[in-house]
C-alpha cells in the first residue's frame, strides 16, 4: 500500500463527510469487531480511538483522521480481504499505525479504559467522559 493512498484514505474530510462517517462506525464498528476480534492483534487500540474519536473533547482534525481510520476498517472491501483471518487485517493495521502516527498522544487513558472495559464485558459500554 502505497503512503499516498493511505494518506488519501485518512483524510480527516469536512463536518458534512466526519458526520456521515460517525453514523457509519456508530453502525458497524460493534458488530465488525465482534466477527473478527480473534484476528485483531490491535483491538485495544482500535477500541479506544473509537472511544476517542466519539469523545466530543477530541479536537475535530483528530476525530476525522479517526473516522476516516475506523471507516476503512468496517469497510466490507477493502484492498486485502479481512476473510484471510490476519493477513487480510495487514492493510487495514497500515492505515490505523499511519491515522496514530498522525494523532499521536490525543488517544488518552480515559479512551482504553473504556477499551478496556467494552472489551472485557464484549459488548459497548458508554462512550469515554
Amino acid at each position: 500500500m502505497e503512503d499516498v493512498k493511505i494518506g488519501e484514505i485518512l483524510l480527516p474530510g469536512d463536518e458534512e463527510t466526519q458526520d456521515r462517517r460517525e453514523k457509519q462506525v456508530r453502525a458497524r464498528f460493534w458488530p465488525k469487531l465482534k466477527r473478527v476480534a480473534g484476528y485483531v492483534p490491535f483491538s485495544r487500540d482500535l477500541v479506544a480511538a473509537y472511544y476517542c474519536a466519539l469523545d466530543p473533547k477530541t479536537p475535530t482534525r483528530v476525530r476525522g483522521v479517526l473516522l476516516a481510520a475506523l471507516a476503512y476498517f468496517i469497510l466490507p472491501f477493502d484492498l486485502l480481504p479481512d476473510v484471510f483471518a490476519v493477513v487480510g487485517f495487514t492493510d487495514d493495521m497500515a492505515v490505523f499505525a499511519a491515522a496514530l502516527k498522525m494523532i499521536q498522544g490525543h488517544i488518552g487513558d480515559r479512551h482504553y479504559q473504556a477499551a478496556d472495559k467494552a472489551l472485557a464485558a464484549d459488548e459497548e459500554p458508554a462512550p469515554a467522559k
